[in-house]
Protein backbone atom coordinates (compact mmCIF):
# COMPACT_ATOMS: atom_id res chain seq x y z
CA UNK A 1 0.00 0.00 0.00
CA UNK A 2 1.35 3.74 -1.04
CA UNK A 3 2.13 6.33 1.62
CA UNK A 4 -0.45 8.49 0.27
CA UNK A 5 -3.11 9.18 2.52
CA UNK A 6 -1.70 7.46 5.51
CA UNK A 7 -0.80 9.52 8.84
CA UNK A 8 2.86 8.53 8.80
CA UNK A 9 4.43 11.16 10.67
CA UNK A 10 3.20 11.28 14.29
CA UNK A 11 4.42 14.71 14.83
CA UNK A 12 3.60 16.04 10.95
CA UNK A 13 1.44 19.07 10.17
CA UNK A 14 -1.72 17.56 8.79
CA UNK A 15 -4.39 18.09 6.21
CA UNK A 16 -7.53 16.17 6.92
CA UNK A 17 -10.56 16.42 5.14
CA UNK A 18 -13.77 13.60 6.14
CA UNK A 19 -17.22 13.75 5.07
CA UNK A 20 -20.71 12.50 6.45
CA UNK A 21 -21.74 9.35 5.22
CA UNK A 22 -23.48 9.44 1.75
CA UNK A 23 -22.22 13.24 1.76
CA UNK A 24 -25.25 14.17 3.42
CA UNK A 25 -25.92 17.96 3.89
CA UNK A 26 -26.36 17.89 8.12
CA UNK A 27 -24.27 20.46 8.42
CA UNK A 28 -26.99 23.21 7.58
CA UNK A 29 -28.30 23.86 10.89
CA UNK A 30 -26.02 25.28 13.27
CA UNK A 31 -26.62 23.29 16.22
CA UNK A 32 -24.72 20.70 14.86
CA UNK A 33 -22.17 22.59 13.77
CA UNK A 34 -21.54 23.51 17.01
CA UNK A 35 -21.34 20.37 18.63
CA UNK A 36 -18.63 19.73 16.38
CA UNK A 37 -16.69 22.63 17.46
CA UNK A 38 -17.32 21.64 21.38
CA UNK A 39 -15.55 19.00 20.41
CA UNK A 40 -12.88 20.45 18.71
CA UNK A 41 -12.18 22.68 21.49
CA UNK A 42 -12.88 19.71 24.06
CA UNK A 43 -9.63 17.26 21.75
CA UNK A 44 -7.47 21.01 21.77
CA UNK A 45 -7.68 21.21 25.37
CA UNK A 46 -7.72 17.56 26.60
CA UNK A 47 -5.86 15.43 24.06
CA UNK A 48 -3.08 17.79 22.01
CA UNK A 49 -5.04 18.75 19.07
CA UNK A 50 -2.82 21.84 17.84
CA UNK A 51 -5.61 23.71 15.13
CA UNK A 52 -4.18 25.62 12.13
CA UNK A 53 -6.94 25.54 10.19
CA UNK A 54 -10.59 24.37 10.08
CA UNK A 55 -13.97 24.60 8.36
CA UNK A 56 -17.51 23.33 8.62
CA UNK A 57 -19.03 22.50 5.00
CA UNK A 58 -22.48 21.07 4.99
CA UNK A 59 -21.52 17.78 4.27
CA UNK A 60 -17.72 17.82 5.22
CA UNK A 61 -15.16 19.11 7.62
CA UNK A 62 -11.66 20.04 6.68
CA UNK A 63 -8.65 20.87 9.30
CA UNK A 64 -5.28 21.21 9.25
CA UNK A 65 -4.00 20.28 12.73
CA UNK A 66 -0.63 18.66 14.56
CA UNK A 67 -1.18 16.20 17.91
CA UNK A 68 1.44 18.02 20.16
CA UNK A 69 0.81 15.61 23.27
CA UNK A 70 1.86 12.52 21.89
CA UNK A 71 -1.06 10.58 20.34
CA UNK A 72 -0.83 9.71 17.08
CA UNK A 73 -2.69 12.32 14.62
CA UNK A 74 -4.92 9.05 13.73
CA UNK A 75 -6.25 8.44 17.07
CA UNK A 76 -6.78 11.92 18.06
CA UNK A 77 -8.63 12.37 14.83
CA UNK A 78 -10.56 8.80 15.19
CA UNK A 79 -11.49 10.23 18.83
CA UNK A 80 -13.09 13.55 17.37
CA UNK A 81 -14.88 11.60 14.49
CA UNK A 82 -16.53 8.97 17.41
CA UNK A 83 -17.35 11.49 19.54
CA UNK A 84 -18.78 13.74 17.37
CA UNK A 85 -20.80 11.33 15.67
CA UNK A 86 -22.26 9.73 18.57
CA UNK A 87 -23.32 13.54 19.85
CA UNK A 88 -24.88 14.91 16.47
CA UNK A 89 -26.66 11.46 15.92
CA UNK A 90 -28.21 11.69 19.75
CA UNK A 91 -29.01 15.66 18.79
CA UNK A 92 -30.84 14.73 15.57
CA UNK A 93 -32.98 11.89 17.77
CA UNK A 94 -33.93 14.39 20.37
CA UNK A 95 -34.88 17.45 17.75
CA UNK A 96 -38.25 16.43 17.22
CA UNK A 97 -38.37 19.68 14.68
CA UNK A 98 -35.64 18.65 12.77
CA UNK A 99 -37.20 17.94 9.31
CA UNK A 100 -35.13 14.88 7.95
CA UNK A 101 -34.86 12.99 11.13
CA UNK A 102 -36.68 9.80 10.01
CA UNK A 103 -34.77 10.06 6.73
CA UNK A 104 -31.27 10.47 8.78
CA UNK A 105 -31.08 8.14 11.26
CA UNK A 106 -32.72 5.34 8.70
CA UNK A 107 -29.60 6.58 6.45
CA UNK A 108 -27.11 6.01 9.28
CA UNK A 109 -28.43 2.95 10.33
CA UNK A 110 -28.63 0.98 6.86
CA UNK A 111 -25.23 2.73 6.43
CA UNK A 112 -23.73 0.83 10.11
CA UNK A 113 -25.42 -2.01 8.86
CA UNK A 114 -23.49 -2.61 5.84
CA UNK A 115 -19.84 -1.88 7.99
CA UNK A 116 -18.26 -4.59 9.51
CA UNK A 117 -16.67 -2.36 12.07
CA UNK A 118 -19.70 0.01 13.38
CA UNK A 119 -22.92 -0.66 15.37
CA UNK A 120 -26.01 1.80 15.38
CA UNK A 121 -25.66 4.17 13.44
CA UNK A 122 -22.78 5.58 11.05
CA UNK A 123 -22.58 9.42 10.45
CA UNK A 124 -18.98 9.82 8.97
CA UNK A 125 -17.24 8.22 6.22
CA UNK A 126 -14.00 5.77 7.12
CA UNK A 127 -11.97 7.62 5.19
CA UNK A 128 -9.96 10.95 6.21
CA UNK A 129 -7.25 11.28 3.78
CA UNK A 130 -4.71 12.69 5.68
CA UNK A 131 -1.88 14.94 3.40
CA UNK A 132 1.17 15.75 5.65
CA UNK A 133 1.94 19.39 4.75
CA UNK A 134 5.88 19.67 4.18
CA UNK A 135 6.78 23.23 2.65
CA UNK A 136 5.42 26.95 3.19
CA UNK A 137 4.11 26.59 0.13
CA UNK A 138 2.08 23.79 0.50
CA UNK A 139 0.89 24.53 3.62
CA UNK A 140 -0.25 27.95 2.27
CA UNK A 141 -1.67 26.56 -0.48
CA UNK A 142 -4.17 24.13 1.88
CA UNK A 143 -5.01 27.04 4.10
CA UNK A 144 -6.12 28.81 1.36
CA UNK A 145 -8.50 25.79 0.01
CA UNK A 146 -9.89 25.40 3.48
CA UNK A 147 -10.70 28.81 3.77
CA UNK A 148 -12.30 29.38 0.15
CA UNK A 149 -14.46 26.19 0.81
CA UNK A 150 -17.23 28.59 1.39
CA UNK A 151 -16.75 30.95 -1.36
CA UNK A 152 -16.45 28.56 -4.08
CA UNK A 153 -19.83 26.81 -2.46
CA UNK A 154 -21.40 30.39 -3.10
CA UNK A 155 -22.03 30.65 0.81
CA UNK A 156 -20.10 34.22 1.20
CA UNK A 157 -18.03 36.39 -1.16
CA UNK A 158 -14.99 36.81 1.12
CA UNK A 159 -13.91 33.76 3.45
CA UNK A 160 -13.52 35.97 6.69
CA UNK A 161 -17.53 36.20 6.06
CA UNK A 162 -18.11 32.37 7.14
CA UNK A 163 -18.13 31.95 10.82
CA UNK A 164 -17.68 28.43 10.59
CA UNK A 165 -13.82 28.44 9.86
CA UNK A 166 -10.77 30.04 10.83
CA UNK A 167 -10.82 32.59 7.86
CA UNK A 168 -11.47 35.10 10.73
CA UNK A 169 -8.66 34.34 12.70
CA UNK A 170 -6.30 34.64 9.65
CA UNK A 171 -8.28 38.02 8.55
CA UNK A 172 -7.64 39.30 12.41
CA UNK A 173 -10.70 39.12 14.12
CA UNK A 174 -11.54 36.72 17.03
CA UNK A 175 -13.21 33.32 15.44
CA UNK A 176 -15.07 30.90 17.26
CA UNK A 177 -12.45 28.62 18.31
CA UNK A 178 -10.84 30.05 20.87
CA UNK A 179 -6.41 28.76 20.45
CA UNK A 180 -6.37 28.87 16.74
CA UNK A 181 -2.63 28.62 15.42
CA UNK A 182 -2.62 31.11 12.81
CA UNK A 183 0.50 30.46 10.22
CA UNK A 184 2.58 33.28 10.64
CA UNK A 185 3.82 32.50 6.85
CA UNK A 186 0.52 32.40 5.06
CA UNK A 187 0.10 36.11 4.28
Amino acid sequence: MSRNYKFCNPEGLYFVSFAVVGWLDVFTRNEYKNLFIESLVYCQREKGLELHAWCIMTSHVHLIFRSVKGQRPELLIGDLKRFTSKSIVKAIKENYSESRREFLLDFFKSEAQRSSNVSGYQFWRHDNKPIELWSNKVIKQKISYVHNNPVEAGLVYRPEDYIYSSAMDYAGCKGLVDKVVVYESYS
